[in-house]
């Protein structure tokens, strides 16, 4: 926002509110009461200096409003205290003064002259006040109707809040009302974490403010955010953002029907489609429909993980949630550029010329305008911060984007929605090389150092899985998703007889892994990961023993068992923990990070500030990257390492072979320490 603008957004205003509070002040009500019912998003009304300078403000405002007017006498009126006049005793009664005095039995002239002679200045004084109070009722009543507004979502919040609580909205690019609301909105319950200073009890004031000003506003809090994300049901989550023509999740997005696809320049006639999609939209969702999906099983564990409360609100496009991790990527890449055509180009998807695929192309490289096409990556797709960028896409993920973007285009081509692919011809830089960050590993030592630091945790059950999730995820290489997925029936003691080439009998146990592409594989895991397994197995209340045939639909790494001895409030809100039951991924990557944080923090202890910060980058996935570099390096061939891992070409897991790069630094290192001996001679 410019600064021009912003200052147009900064000019403090009148509301209701105010005038409510300074009437309540005038008619003697309790100060701290009229100041918590009209005046609490201010601050706290213990805080006096507070209190007395926006009392201040207040009345320096109406003076001027009065002058602004030509009410000068109005102006000076406003800012009197009529308070600070005659604070003594109120006046009793003629007949109360009679009998206060034993006057009962003198003539009413006589005890008037009595009064006069006690009471006649406070008298004075009091009919003064009473002229004074009424006289700055109705100047107050008259100014309302002149000056006071009710707040609108375009205003700015230094229009309407304290500047103190302005400044810390300003500090994190939150101007105008209907930015905080969005913010509140979009966040949810913790929303104001991560503006400094700001606070829950600040929050807390700053909702209740807006929820008065709801009808003037048009955008009400949302229940959503009075409470915790873990007591929020799907459906309920959905209902925040409406859907609409403008930036919005693929489920949240209404495509005019003017650009929908059904006239597209270059669709082919219904009769000879293979699809029944009538329109683009449809069409993106026949497309990613036919890329592999999750199994039956996977389906059912998710299902069976949903709250039973959270049934029966099922809708169309549900299924859009339950994505594999290919389709939830492929969706990414169609729902940007379905937006982007629709909203920016105003074009359907069925119209698009291979110029406009360059243009994307570029658009890729710095989305503009930024307010509208990028934000956090945290904000969640139900909330109405969400934005399909983050930023400027690097070039491998916009080699990505055309590359899924073609699928698309030739996936409608071969059904005969569409006559061509417009992406075919678009230039794509290419690489040499697999694109994997072969230096995201623990070296060995680092490894020995992760194991000590495993070996250190406290007894608990997220302990003993984190440590089982460790050592498996080392040795086998697996992605989070395959060893989150993987269940104790998977496991197979395998026996491989003598042969020609090898007359010795090998057995021991494997892992049948689901992959990418729903490919099987088959991963060996150690005696010794065994062992820990069937010890962490018992420790969930099963039977400690790999084989027994009640373990075979548990999965391998499961919930917190313990959680009615560490936390019984837990416990009795989220009910018996299932033993069988296993753990999301993202619940995995989260508990790895947090372990690499604590390792992080040790090291930066002890001095070692790049290996602290080494594993300050460090997730889950560094795990795969460490097995496969520490395979082969321990002489374990290409060919076994590309079969672990279920890379389809064996020329990715080379890039994993460091030993021409380590000889390379060997021999420059050699020829750094001659060179020195030279320069010393």
């Amino acid at each position: 926002m410019k600064s021009a603008d912003r200052q147009g957004l900064s000019q403090r205003r009148l509301h209701v509110g105010h005038f409510a509070f300074m009437r309540s002040l005038v008619q003697g009500i309790d100060p701290k009461l009229a100041w918590d019912t009209y005046m609490r998003v201010e601050g706290q009304s213990t805080d006096q200096r507070l209190v007395r300078s926006t009392i201040h403000w207040i009345r320096d405002e109406f003076a001027a409003a009065s002058r602004r007017f030509d009410r000068h006498g109005t102006a000076r009126l406003v800012l009197l205290d009529v308070s600070r006049i005659s604070q003594t005793e109120p006046t009793p009664s003629l007949k109360d003064f009679a009998l206060q005095r034993g006057l009962e039995d003198f003539s009413q002239s006589e005890q008037i002259e009595a009064f006069e002679a006690e009471y006649g200045e406070r008298s004075k004084l009091v009919q003064r006040r009473a002229r004074l109070l009424e006289k700055q009722l109705q100047a107050l009543f008259w100014l309302e109707g002149l000056v006071a507004e009710a707040p609108h979502l375009g205003d700015g919040v230094a229009a309407w809040l304290h500047p103190a609580l302005s400044q810390m909205l300003h500090a994190s690019d939150i101007f105008t009302l209907h930015e905080l609301l969005e913010r509140i909105n979009g966040a949810g319950q913790r929303w104001w974490s991560g503006i400094k200073g700001l606070g829950a009890q600040k929050a807390q004031r700053m909702q209740a403010w807006l929820n008065d000003h709801e009808a003037s506003l048009g955008v009400a809090v949302g229940a959503h955010v009075t409470l915790k994300r873990t007591q929020l049901l799907s459906h309920e989550l959905r209902a925040v953002m409406p859907p609409a023509t403008a930036v919005r999740p693929l489920e949240k997005f209404l495509v005019p029907h003017e650009l929908d696809g059904r006239a597209g320049l270059y669709r082919l006639p219904q009769a000879k489609c293979l699809l029944k999609a009538s329109n683009d939209f449809e069409a993106i969702l026949a497309w990613l429909r036919s890329k592999q999906g999750l199994t039956p099983q996977q389906l059912a564990d998710k299902k069976r993980r949903i709250r039973h409360r959270d049934s029966g609100f099922e809708q169309g496009l549900d299924w859009l949630q339950s994505l594999s991790h290919t389709q939830r990527a492929y969706r990414k890449e169609a729902e940007r550029f379905l937006l982007w055509a629709i909203l920016q180009k105003e074009k359907p998807l069925s119209s698009m010329t291979n110029e406009d695929c360059v243009e994307y192309r570029i658009f890729l490289a710095d989305p503009q305008p930024r307010s509208r096409w990028c934000g956090p990556r945290a904000r969640a797709r139900w909330s109405p911060l969400w934005r399909p960028f983050e930023g400027p896409l690097s070039p491998t993920a916009q080699r990505y984007a055309i590359k899924v973007l073609c699928n698309l285009y030739e996936f409608l081509r071969a059904q005969n929605y569409l006559v061509g692919n417009p992406w075919s011809s678009v230039a794509v830089p290419t690489s040499s090389k697999p694109q994997i960050n072969t230096g995201r590993s623990l070296t060995a030592a680092q490894w020995r150092f992760v194991t000590d630091q495993l070996d250190m945790l406290p007894q608990a059950c997220v302990s003993h899985r984190l440590k089982v999730a460790m050592h498996l995820l080392y040795e086998t290489g697996l992605r989070i998703s395959e060893v989150c997925a993987a269940r104790v029936g998977d496991l197979k003691w395998m026996v491989y007889p003598g042969d020609a080439t090898d007359s010795q009998e090998v057995s021991g146990w494997e892992l049948v892994v689901v992959g990418k592409g729903n490919k099987l594989r088959m991963v060996p895991v150690s005696p010794m990961t065994i062992a820990s397994l069937s010890s962490y197995l018992g420790s969930r209340g099963l039977v400690a023993d790999i084989a027994h045939p009640e373990n075979q639909e548990a999965f391998l790494l499961g919930q917190a068992s313990d959680v009615a001895e560490r936390a019984p409030g837990l416990a009795k809100h989220h009910g018996r923990v299932d033993p069988k039951g296993g753990i999301a991924a993202d619940t995995l990557a989260h508990q790895v990070k947090n372990f690499f944080e604590r390792c992080s923090k040790v090291l930066q202890h002890r001095g070692d500030t790049l290996g602290a910060k080494r594993f300050l980058a460090a997730s889950t996935h560094w795990m795969r990257h460490t097995h496969a570099t520490h395979s082969l390096a321990s002489g374990t061939s290409l060919q076994v390492v590309q079969s672990i891992l279920g890379h389809a070409s064996i020329s990715t897991t080379s890039v994993y072979l460091t030993t021409e790069e380590k000889l390379r630094m060997k021999a420059m290192e050699a020829f750094w320490r001659a060179g020195d001996r030279s320069s010393a001679q």
